[in-house]
């Protein structure tokens, strides 16, 4: 139970995940945004394997691993937050929400939230960091860790479940095709901002 509040309130902190969830509920429809938030989850779960095999020691053993994969996934940020830049000078498409039945649009957010979670060092270090806190002294390391991660994505599903219906909600309530233009800026300042704040990042 501690171990689950204390999770909660670390996965309900904005980060580049949930904006992503929000963006994408909005431009692709709750569809496209359950696609983004099954590509995040499947991430924190390649992270959780990667703890309890003990993988993710590399990440503070190694400052070269933890650089290379902070510089990849800044740049991987950069990326999206100018791709909603650029998307923010075209026309708003009208019925944003068609756009979910496609397969391809599902596809793509899945990829694009698989990315930005597993490219993205600080999640490693807080299941490495986090985790082992928790386990009591007698269990085992391995079949504990897989249960903590259990516990932090059944959280998380609950969690970018709601946003996801709250953005697409909000996204079929406002059509305006200034709303979507000025979402598109605001996520890729944002997208931009976290890039900056990982490249800064020296911990």
């Amino acid at each position: 139970m501690a171990f689950a509040g204390t999770a909660m309130l670390i996965n309900m902190a904005p980060g580049p995940d949930s904006l992503l969830v929000v963006r994408t509920s909005v431009t692709q429809g709750r569809p496209g945004g359950l696609a983004a938030v099954l590509g995040i989850l499947t991430g924190c779960m390649g992270w959780g394997l990667a703890t309890a095999a003990g993988l993710t020691a590399l990440l503070t053993a190694s400052r070269l691993a933890y650089n290379t994969l902070r510089v990849c996934g800044a740049a991987y940020l950069v990326v999206l937050g100018a791709m909603a830049l650029w998307h923010s000078r075209k026309p708003a498409d009208p019925e944003p929400a068609r756009r979910a039945t496609v397969p391809a649009d599902r596809f793509a957010a899945f990829r694009v939230g698989l990315g930005t979670n597993l490219l993205n060092p600080k999640a490693g270090v807080f299941y490495m960091s986090l985790i082992p806190q928790f386990v009591p002294r007698d269990a085992q390391m391995f079949s504990a860790t897989l249960l903590f991660t259990a516990i932090d994505v059944f959280e998380l599903a609950v969690w970018y479940w709601l946003l996801t219906r709250a953005a697409s909600a909000l996204s079929e309530r406002i059509q305006r095709p200034a709303f979507h233009r000025r979402l598109e800026q605001i996520t890729g300042v944002a997208f931009l901002g976290f890039a900056a704040n990982l490249l800064t990042d020296h911990s």
